[in-house]
């Protein structure tokens, strides 16, 4: 109601403009990560059924990236669907696949991809999805491979553990090889044989997520030891692109130290 009352009597334009104005003379970070909260709460808060905020959430998204490319954000890392998750209501995963079939094949093609060159990956266990999606998600990939101006990367069927463990296993199985020795293994080999091994800058400098929670939930658990964080208390369908704006203004106020 206050944001709504606020909205109404332009309060909202002019710190927007404010808010453009201040971090365009400030260090964007050039990785930003989201873990895309609240779909289903919008959904029960709508009186609509739970797997129609994911409908939603997929909407929200194409505004988040635009957005992004608005504010020159080099990658940007989504959390869409964690391998917790399969443990929902079966209804509810088939819902989320059709979502998925749907803006796979809207980014297919989409003229914003081609024309900004963004890389698209899928980052997680493939394997566990339907066949067709992963498919899909080949031919996305493939038809995005040589693009390196922005990188929009997608965790799905994702778990930050699971993604330190598949890196073990293909570093154990370099080792058993002969390609590398054990002591030759650290921090960078690690890196190297992690989901996000393709991008410029792997860390996400800044993490948001929606919904007020406070917690990373599984998310980059790699990555993300010096990210900062940023929480939006707005369910994902509902976060506007003024709390970007926000979450952009409170990295740049903050002092990274860095462990120093």
């Amino acid at each position: 109601m206050i944001r709504e009352l606020l909205e109404a009597i332009g309060v909202y334009t002019i710190y927007q403009r404010w808010l453009q104005e201040t971090i365009d003379h400030g260090e964007k970070p050039k990785h930003i990560g989201v873990i895309t909260d609240g779909n289903r709460r919008w959904a029960r808060m709508h009186k609509m059924e739970s797997w129609e905020g994911h409908w939603e959430g997929a909407d929200t998204l194409e505004n988040f990236l635009d957005w992004c490319l608005e504010l020159k954000i080099k990658t940007i890392t989504i959390y869409s669907l964690s391998t917790e998750n399969f443990n929902r209501d079966p209804k509810e995963i088939d819902e989320l696949f059709n979502v998925f079939r749907t803006y796979i094949e809207k980014v297919l093609k989409s003229e914003r991809i081609h024309q900004n060159r963004i890389k698209v990956k899928a980052l997680g266990r493939l394997e566990k999805l339907p066949e067709d999606i992963q498919i899909k998600i080949k031919e996305l990939e493939e038809s995005t491979k040589d693009y390196d101006d922005y990188y929009l990367n997608v965790a799905i069927a994702y778990g930050g553990r699971a993604e330190i463990v598949d890196a073990v296993r293909k570093v154990a199985d370099k080792v058993k090889k002969g390609v590398i020795q054990p002591e030759e293994i650290d921090e960078k080999v690690i890196e190297a044989n992690l989901y996000t091994a393709h991008l410029p800058y792997p860390e996400p400098d800044l993490i948001i997520r929606t919904s007020g929670e406070s917690r990373l939930s599984n998310f980059l658990v790699w990555q993300s030891v010096y990210s900062e964080l940023f929480l939006v208390d707005v369910y994902w369908p509902s976060i506007r692109k003024i709390d970007l704006m926000r979450a952009i203004r409170s990295y740049q106020m903050r002092h990274r130290r860095y462990g120093k």
